[in-house]
Parts: structure tokens; C-alpha cells; sequence
């Protein structure tokens, strides 16, 4: 977890810092193009090179990170804000309301979570919003399930059942007694679905479905960079593929270890 933590934080970092760089003149920017020579290799000058459009690399990386977090924090909040609710009011109420959304979850969670993300991307188009919303829509099935499940076992408490032989409302039992119980896990699988959403993010950026074309992105500029690959110029791809990877596995573990945490009982099996 504490690995995970630090690469997590290391990216919030960069990703926060990137604009001061740029405007103390230690970067540049990442959307200048045609300023600087073209498929120039790793140097002083520009240590991760330039690529075809003469763009920086490095800055390029480094701004990379930031469209990366914002997509991603946003994809995972719309997620929470949908799946959460609906997995709170379904195990409570049960019944009728119950059967249909655990068939509507049902449906959607059986359905690979790229193939869904490029479907919905193509249908809304590129943009920050626009990605995170089709990101997000393949994580609402988990949030509802763990928090309904979670529901499920909490309602029969007898705390809930004093509640409600008080004539507490839905509303109340919903948001004071069950909500902060059932929401134990909620950390886990966001730190979990972050790293999964940054490698769709970067699949929909690699197919031209992701953010706006000038936007520093990861998969964006993997795209670019696979034409000019086989001519020996290495650098344009490996840069952003290895920033993508560390931070996926900077989240994987972070998510990993928080499981973990949450669950002392797998401490105990290991």
C-alpha cells in the first residue's frame, strides 16, 4: 500500500506541479508544435526528444499525468455518485425496485468494460467530460453491488430495527445508520477502478476516442507515436507507455494494500 501511496502521490504531484514548471520556463508547453526540430532524440535540450509534430515529449509526459487525473477522479466520482445511492435505496427497499436494478446492473457488468467505454465515447465524442462519463458508466454496477450487498446484511441490525420502531424516516436510516456502513469498501474499489480507468482512458486515447487532439494524453500520443516506431524512433512511444504503467501499478498497489487493510483477514491467510 505504502509503494502504491508514494507512485500515487508522486503523479498528483507532477500533475499539480506542471504549470508552475511552465511558467518558471523549466518546461514547456506541451501544445507548442512545430517549434522545436522534429524526431529529435533524448538530449539536454529535450531529455525525453521531440516527436514528429516537434511537440516536447517530456512536457508532454509530465501533462499527461494531469488530463490523466482529471478524467479518472471525475469517471470514478460519477461512478460513486450513481452506483452508491442506487445500491443503498435497492438493498433497503428491496422488492420490485430490487430485482430490476440488480437485472439493469446485471446487464451492464457482464459487458466488457472497453468495448462499453469506446461504444459510449463514440456516441458522445471526444472531451474531458465526455470521457470520464463514458468511463464511468462500466464501474456503477461495482459500486452498487458491494454497497447493496453491504445493505442487505446491514438492515436487519438491531440498531436499524430500533430506528425504525421509532418511526425514524428512509431518509434518515439511509444516511445515518447504513450509509457509513456500507461505504467501508468504497476506497478500495476506487483506488482499484482509477488504475483500470487510466489504462481505458489511454486504449480510447490510442483509437482517437479520448480527449481533444492537441491535449496532452497518453494514449493520444502512443497513437502518433506507433507510425514512426518502426523506424527506429523509440522514444516517443516509450515515455508515455511507462508513465501509464507506473501509475497503473502505483494505483493497482495502492488499491491492493488498502484491501488488505480493510480486510484483516487476508493479512491473516497470507
Amino acid at each position: 500500500m505504502w509503494v502504491g501511496l508514494v507512485i500515487t502521490a508522486i503523479f498528483i504531484l507532477i500533475a499539480l506541479t506542471a504549470p508552475l514548471l511552465q511558467g518558471v520556463g523549466l518546461i514547456q508547453s506541451p501544445r507548442e508544435l512545430l517549434d522545436n526540430p522534429i524526431h529529435q532524440p533524448p538530449s539536454w535540450g529535450h531529455w525525453f526528444g521531440t516527436t514528429r509534430l516537434g511537440y516536447d515529449v517530456f512536457s508532454r509526459t509530465l501533462y499527461g499525468s494531469q488530463a490523466a487525473l482529471k478524467v479518472v477522479v471525475l469517471a470514478t466520482l460519477l461512478s460513486i455518485l450513481t452506483g452508491v445511492p442506487l445500491g443503498l435505496a435497492s438493498g433497503y427497499l428491496g422488492g420490485k425496485i430490487d430485482r430490476l436494478l440488480l437485472f439493469v446492473m446485471d446487464v451492464i457488468y457482464t459487458l466488457p468494460g472497453l468495448l462499453l467505454s469506446i461504444t459510449l465515447a463514440f456516441v458522445v465524442g471526444r472531451g474531458l467530460f465526455n470521457a470520464a462519463l463514458a468511463l464511468s458508466i462500466a464501474y456503477v454496477p461495482q459500486y452498487y453491488r458491494v454497497v447493496r450487498n453491504h445493505t442487505v446484511s446491514i438492515k436487519t441490525e438491531l440498531y436499524v430495527e430500533a430506528a425504525q420502531a421509532m418511526g425514524a424516516s428512509t431518509w434518515r436510516i439511509l444516511s445515518k445508520y447504513l450509509f457509513f456502513n456500507a461505504i467501508q469498501t468504497v476506497p478500495v474499489l476506487f483506488a482499484l477502478n482509477a488504475a483500470d480507468a487510466i489504462a481505458i482512458l489511454g486504449g480510447l486515447g490510442f483509437l482517437g476516442l479520448g480527449l481533444p487532439e492537441a491535449t496532452p494524453e497518453w494514449g493520444n500520443d502512443l497513437r502518433q507515436a506507433l507510425e514512426a516506431l518502426p523506424t527506429g524512433i523509440w522514444w516517443t512511444a516509450l515515455f508515455p507507455g511507462l508513465a501509464m504503467t507506473l501509475m497503473v501499478i502505483g494505483l493497482s498497489l495502492l488499491g491492493e494494500g488498502l484491501n488488505e487493510f480493510v480486510n484483516p483477514k487476508l493479512r491473516q491467510n497470507r
